[in-house]
């Protein structure tokens, strides 16, 4: 009873902890989950590149899925990832849909993609590992492409699939979402909802550059690296950081990366990702 899948890591267009409604789009870099289960009753989890790392995430979600459609076996997941974790990134959405599939692939059971998303969405709460429950970045994630979510609800509002160039970077400093100061989020609400508008309005370029401003002043980034991609491309802090993504012409994101290479940490070039996660 073995199951294997992928889910693509995704950046932000809106963050949703001030106002509860979120939006984001999957990029080309994955986490894949293998699970093997068993008649111990008992799950495992590893993280291959972190071995001290949180499982209960991903551990919880192949209990989920068992309560659901299992007869109570047991087993081990193990996840690997492009996808650096603490980043803001989405490395736990990622690392969760990808569960979610993988268990469903070793029971052969069969399940609604957004329903699957919504399982892993209800894990990480149990978890702890997020505050908003993350729909939205679970969402692109697992369908693909961009999608505004209602988080509140776990309500899908829309998606698209823009073919982007996408530029990542990543300091080498790591913020855990469950860690970020969430009353300095919300006080920055009113921005979010002109975000919100954007994003609701397809205009998802100017929404990720608002919600960066807003977002690095909140939680104290700078915002140096979403004005220097300026009026070329749109960037934005991703999630609650550290990771900044701009989106645009290649011509112009190569400069930005001539740019954001001068900082320490990680810089690439990727795309968009428009088909979500899928078993392997």
């Amino acid at each position: 009873m073995d199951g294997r899948a992928v889910a693509p890591a995704a950046g932000t267009v809106l963050n949703a902890l001030a106002n509860g409604y979120g939006s984001a789009f999957a990029i080309d870099a994955y986490t894949e989950a293998t699970v093997e289960l068993d008649a111990t009753g008992e799950v495992t989890g590893e993280v291959a590149e972190a071995p001290d790392a949180d499982t209960r995430l991903i551990e919880r979600c192949v209990e989920r899925v068992v309560e659901r459609f299992g007869d109570g076996e047991g087993g081990h997941v193990r996840t690997e990832s492009e996808v650096p974790m603490a980043s803001g990134l989405k490395s736990s959405s990622a690392a969760a849909n990808a569960t979610v599939l993988a268990t469903l692939d070793a029971l052969g059971a069969e399940m609604d993609r957004e329903d699957a998303c919504r399982l892993g969405v209800e894990a990480a709460r149990d978890a702890g590992v997020t505050i908003t429950g993350a729909f939205d970045d679970a969402s692109a994630s697992m369908l693909g492409g961009v999608t505004v979510t209602d988080n509140t609800d776990d309500v899908l509002i829309r998606r698209d699939e823009p073919e982007w160039d996408v530029l990542v970077y990543t300091p080498d400093e790591r913020s855990f979402s469950a860690d970020a100061d969430v009353a300095r989020c919300e006080r920055v609400a009113p921005m979010a909802d002109v975000v919100y508008e954007l994003a609701s309005d397809g205009d998802y370029e100017r929404a990720m550059c608002v919600n960066g401003l807003a977002f690095c002043a909140a939680l104290g980034y700078p915002t140096e690296p979403i004005v220097e991609a300026m009026p070329e491309s749109a960037a934005s802090l991703s999630g609650t950081g550290p990771s900044y993504t701009a989106v645009g012409d290649r011509e112009a994101l190569e400069r930005l990366k001539d740019i954001w290479d001068q900082r320490d940490g990680h810089t690439w070039l990727t795309t968009t990702q428009l088909t979500g996660a899928t078993t392997k």
